[in-house]
């Protein structure tokens, strides 16, 4: 690492002594388990700042940097996923009175007690959030490596394009089904005040990108669809289960007793499917099989491996339904079974489970149907 940092400063033609000193000092600490995790993987973000912040001034635009341990950007909770707290926000209010740019490394802050501790991955998102609801910001730009929200993931749908204007409600929908574009906590502050977001390529800084908003005008039914790839799902039948209280309460208990996420639990007057991680199942199925069975008492319980779920999001789609009619005929049309399919309750988005191994086929016609042609 120093000496990637050794090149960036020589190339900017900054002095990299102090750099170099920080980075034997930092490396030299005594700290250790996730105290020492922590402290370490700040680091890159930290001198990172630095670099830019010496960079700026000698460019002639005036800098001053801000180090999370010096403004008071306080954390609490576990060292490598800490959360922020509530005494930051007035810290970094005073921020807004600063005539200097204020650059801040993002991804950790400081503990009550002066110890360095990580937000979760994702965590320099999360930091920009946070600064802009402190001052009440404008705007929140997010410089990454992409042009913003693709439709579909471009990897499988290379005619995909990027998503201009998405409300917080889509993306939090969207990210929460395979898109891990942004970290959703980044946004959740910047609703509070109606700050939009906008997501640009710092590679291509002439692209718009996508704009995140409160709100915006529902033209389109389907603006992006979502893919889980590797899921399946537990199907339950007991008589009269719907009506049970506590049943589904019950169920999802147990779930995250084994520390397991649950994706959705489409239910009916008699039964039940809870849908995760295929993954989260290795090791965990016969235990999971058995607790079920002896709390519950299903008559039938039953496991669908290899399933892939189709997201489609769009807040269109509340003056109608077409969409999913579309949706229906297109896989019925190319032969692709639907396993599952389920509608959320605020009507902009539903769920298709198709085999796992139809689909990037179906998000390709999905994509095709919904989207391209609507």
């Amino acid at each position: 690492m120093t000496g990637k940092f050794a090149a960036i400063c020589s190339e900017l033609g900054i002095d990299a002594d102090p750099i170099m000193q920080g980075l034997g000092e930092d490396f030299a600490t005594a700290l250790e388990g996730d105290r020492k995790k922590a402290f370490l993987s700040s680091r890159g973000e930290h001198y990172n700042a630095r670099i830019i912040a010496d960079y700026f001034n000698r460019c002639g635009l005036e800098t001053r940097l801000v180090l999370p341990e010096e403004i008071g950007f306080t954390v609490g909770g576990a060292f490598l996923s800490a959360r922020v707290m509530a005494e930051s926000y007035a810290n970094l209010e005073a921020l807004k009175e600063e005539p200097r740019i204020c650059l801040m490394p993002g991804y950790y802050g400081i503990t009550r007690e002066g110890e360095v501790a990580v937000l979760s991955r994702g965590g320099s998102d999360l930091t920009g959030g946070e600064i802009a609801y402190a001052v009440n910001a404008s705007l929140y730009e997010n410089w990454s490596d992409i042009d913003g929200v693709y439709e579909a993931d471009p990897r499988v749908i290379k005619e995909a394009d990027v998503i201009p204007r998405l409300t917080f409600k889509e993306i939090r929908l969207l990210s929460s089904k395979g898109f891990n574009v942004f970290h959703f906590d980044a946004m959740t502050s910047c609703k509070k005040r109606n700050i939009p977001i906008n997501i640009r390529n710092t590679n291509r800084p002439s692209a718009a990108g996508t704009m995140i908003l409160n709100e915006r005008v529902p033209e389109e039914e389907v603006v992006g669809i979502a893919k889980l790839d590797n899921m399946a799902y537990i199907y339950l039948e007991k008589e009269g289960l719907g009506e049970a209280i506590g049943f589904t309460e019950g169920l999802l208990g147990i779930f995250n007793s084994y520390g397991i996420n649950t994706y959705h639990y489409p239910t009916d007057k008699d039964d039940i499917a809870v849908l995760l991680r295929k993954e989260d199942l290795s090791g965990n199925i016969n235990n999971l099989r058995a607790e079920i069975e002896a709390k519950l008492e299903p008559d039938v319980i039953d496991v669908v491996y290899d399933l892939a779920i189709l997201s489609m999001v769009g807040i269109g789609m509340r003056n109608n339904s077409y969409a999913i009619a579309d949706a229906i005929a297109v896989l019925k049309d190319h032969h692709i079974d639907v396993e599952m399919i389920d509608q959320g309750p605020a009507k902009i988005s539903f769920h298709i489970g198709v085999a796992q191994h139809h689909a990037d086929r179906a998000l390709e016609l999905l994509h095709r149907r919904l989207i391209l042609e609507a």
